[in-house]
């Protein structure tokens, strides 16, 4: 069913265009938001494309009424520059706002019956957006972001408008519901009388639903073109955006891929420049000419006070003070276009109680030019604001929305980050991410922080950051910031801290790590303080053959190892210092758990092990170590670190457990025993020497090792920081990595 049906004397008057924009200008007090921007729009969709801050929304707003402008806007023949908002809407344009603004208060059917002329009309909105009928009831605010869109969008329609502007409709959107905006848009110009305006970041969206598009850079409309065109030529979108289409469409992107880096000898990046305030010895405006920004803009002039009641040009004068919640010490941040396009910043956390803090985050990533995408956590239902509602995210746990809302708070906050897991793996736009949060906070956002990529910038700004960290950083890369006082209101030091976690993600999205250039396999060591000779030798005679990455063995550290090797970055390990297995028979503080070396079990990948360190057991300073255990063999590594000496009947139960899980590895294993000792501190006239517990600990492992093809024990007489042991380990290397080239070969 056709959505307009209007009188000629309604349509556009002869060949005059719909749309007719020239020499638009728009003034943020000193800064100069659009410079002369000139656009026709007779027919079908006109897309406008541009990095973030380059005017985009600026201009809806100027088009709409919103925003104070000189120059000329005609709509069908007719200049409606300067009328209100409310009278160019009856005159036949209706605004789809960025940030899917929708009453949180109404319900989905109030709203549109507030806007509707009649109640088939609402039914269209119905038929177009049936997820919309099947939460007729629901308020706004309980709505995800991608049905808070559809609403937007039906509640414009019901408008009947000959334009249509929407600004920025599927940011944050599931790839599933892009298309559904996607596809509606498309049959909506098919089917009546009406033009769009598309202001879009995604750019395969933009692509597909646009007949032309204009290319947006500092406030002006630098390219147009058809884009048919724009679509066909990569290298253009390389040169104009830094960006390829595809976006959320393009199903063969790897869900975790970063865009590559560039060469060495392609052409430099352009760079834009962004001011935050005019700090003491900042350049002056005229020093900054060379760069993309010239002069006084929105992106390099202070704030003003009031609203702009004064649009003209007025004399370059030192800025005023500004009056944002923002007020750190001015930076100029440069940041190649390239390298942030396509990739948002990441704001998550419960926005019901931390969301002033977190909405300060998004503030501050804004004003450096970056995108942002707000994730609300919340399990209490209340009214959300954020990009991507609390549903949504629930949506992606494994049993349904249903598992988070169940009503208990324990099992509600433990589903989110279950959901929320699930949910980052998803967001093929995700650059970066950073939250802030108490100890509930932290454990829900540091559960979908873990699920990324090391090298994915995290940020996380916790009350919990200055004790134990462990249980939220775990074996991944996050940044935990202490927040100093707690994460409630900005005052003088939280905005300090706030914005510091915001311009440290800001940075490291801007520069992300070149890609190695090391051609070389990585293998993974464990060393600990008492091993070190034994691992710094290996590493000496492998560094020229093999990428060698040595973990602490901590507990985190074997636990990081291991999920590099679970995700195919490492081409096999050398666990010299099994010592973490120790901890957790003997109840220590350094344990990786009892899954420690069981990826050896999914991963066919060479494994070279020996006994390091397994002769202790860790504790924190000497006051800390249980009561239990005062009458054992104790020994003060220093202040903050105290061993104990494992008995007979733990290293027997070391050695069958260690050799359980050297029995079920699927690749080729040399598991190397070093009789003379298996510490610094196990030898002849030192504290932890004890013949006896090393001698049951060798043969507990040999009496419950399996010998299969490539699978072998092997016992020497040296210690185990004897050169003579450092060349065993690394010929047990080349001769398992010979057996697995072999068994992949066949």
């Amino acid at each position: 069913m056709a959505w307009f049906q209007r009188s000629p004397s309604e349509g556009k008057k002869g060949n005059t265009p719909l749309l007719v924009v020239e020499g638009l200008d728009v003034f943020y007090g000193r800064a100069h938001a659009l410079q002369s921007v000139s656009l026709t729009l007779a027919s079908g969709v006109q897309g406008i494309v541009g990095r973030n801050g380059m005017g985009k929304t600026t201009l809806c707003n100027a088009i709409t009424g919103l925003v104070p402008a000189r120059g000329s806007i005609k709509l069908g023949g007719e200049e409606i520059l300067g009328l209100s908002p409310n009278t160019i809407t009856k005159r036949g344009i209706a605004y789809v706002p960025q940030g899917r603004r929708v009453w949180p208060s109404l319900t989905v059917d109030e709203t549109l019956k507030l806007v509707a002329r009649k109640k088939r009309d609402v039914d269209r909105v119905y038929t177009m957006f049936p997820r919309l009928a099947e939460r007729k009831g629901n308020g706004g605010g309980q709505l995800s972001g991608g049905e808070q869109q559809m609403l937007a969008i039906g509640r414009a329609l019901l408008l009947e408008p000959r334009l249509l502007v929407m600004d920025e409709p599927t940011e944050g959107l599931a790839p599933v519901i892009v298309e559904h905006v996607a596809s509606s848009l498309r049959t909506l110009v098919a089917e009546g009388e009406i033009a769009i305006l598309l202001i879009e970041q995604n750019l395969g969206v933009a692509l597909d639903v646009a007949d032309h598009v204009g290319v947006m850079v500092n406030g002006r409309i630098a390219h147009q073109m058809p884009a048919s065109q724009l679509a066909a030529d990569r290298e253009l979108q390389e040169q104009l955006l830094g960006v390829r289409s595809g976006g959320d469409h393009d199903e063969a992107a790897d869900a975790t891929a970063t865009p590559p880096a560039p060469a060495d000898d392609a052409a430099p990046a352009q760079v834009y420049t962004v001011m935050r305030a005019h700090g003491q010895g900042a350049p002056s405006v005229d020093d900054l000419a060379p760069r993309a920004v010239r002069g006084f803009n929105r992106w390099n002039a202070g704030g003003t006070a009031g609203p702009v009641t004064d649009i003209a040009r007025e004399p370059v004068a030192p800025p005023a003070a500004p009056v944002s919640n923002a007020t750190t010490d001015a930076r100029v941040l440069e940041f190649p276009v390239a390298a942030t396009s396509g990739r948002a910043a990441y704001v998550v956390g419960t926005f019901d109680t931390k969301g002033r803090e977190l909405f300060f985050i998004r503030q501050c990533l804004e004003k450096l030019g970056l995108r942002v995408v707000t994730v609300d956590l919340s399990t209490s239902g209340k009214t959300s604001t954020a990009s991507v509602h609390p549903r949504e995210v629930a949506r992606h746990h494994p049993q349904g929305e249903s598992a988070v809302f169940s009503g208990d708070r324990g099992s509600a906050v433990a589903g989110m980050a279950l959901a929320f897991e699930v949910f980052v793996r998803t967001r093929r736009d995700l650059g970066g991410i950073v939250s802030a949060g108490g100890s509930g906070g932290t454990s829900l956002a540091t559960t979908g922080m873990r699920a990324l990529p090391i090298g994915c910038p995290k940020v996380m700004v916790s009350t919990m950051a200055s004790g134990d960290t462990r249980p939220y950083v775990g074996p991944s890369d996050i940044c935990m910031m202490y927040s100093v006082t707690d994460v409630q209101g900005i005052n003088r030091i939280s905005e300090k801290v706030l914005a510091n976690a915001a311009h440290a993600l800001a940075g490291m999205i801007a520069h992300p790590p070149v890609e190695s250039s090391i051609a070389k396999p990585a293998i993974g060591l464990t060393m600990f303080g008492v091993t070190t000779p034994c691992v710094q030798a290996v590493v000496k005679r492998l560094e020229d053959e093999a990428d060698c990455l040595v973990f602490h063995a901590t507990g985190v550290g074997g636990q990081s190892m291991e999920k590099l090797a679970d995700s195919g970055l490492l081409a096999g390990v050398i666990d010299a210092s099994t010592t973490e297995v120790a901890d957790e028979i003997g109840g220590g503080v350094l344990s990786a758990g009892p899954t420690r070396m069981d990826v050896f079990a999914r991963r066919a990948l060479p494994y070279v092990g020996s006994c390091g360190a397994l002769d202790m057991v860790n504790f924190g300073a000497w006051e800390s170590v249980p009561e239990r255990f005062r009458a054992r063999k104790l020994y003060r590594h220093n202040a903050t670190v105290t061993l104990m000496r494992t008995t007979v009947d733990e290293n027997r139960a070391i050695g069958e457990f260690i050799a359980a899980k050297l029995n079920a590895m699927q690749g080729p294993v040399r598991f190397l025993i070093p009789e003379g000792g298996v510490s610094s501190i196990d030898r002849p006239g030192q504290p932890f020497h004890d013949p006896e517990a090393d001698r049951v600990l060798f043969a507990a492992l040999e009496q419950n090792f399996r010998t299969a093809g490539d699978r072998r024990l092997i016992r020497l007489p040296h210690h185990i920081n004897d050169e003579a042991f450092a060349d065993a380990l690394v010929a047990a290397w080349h001769d398992v990595s010979r057996a697995h080239a072999s068994a992949r070969r066949a």
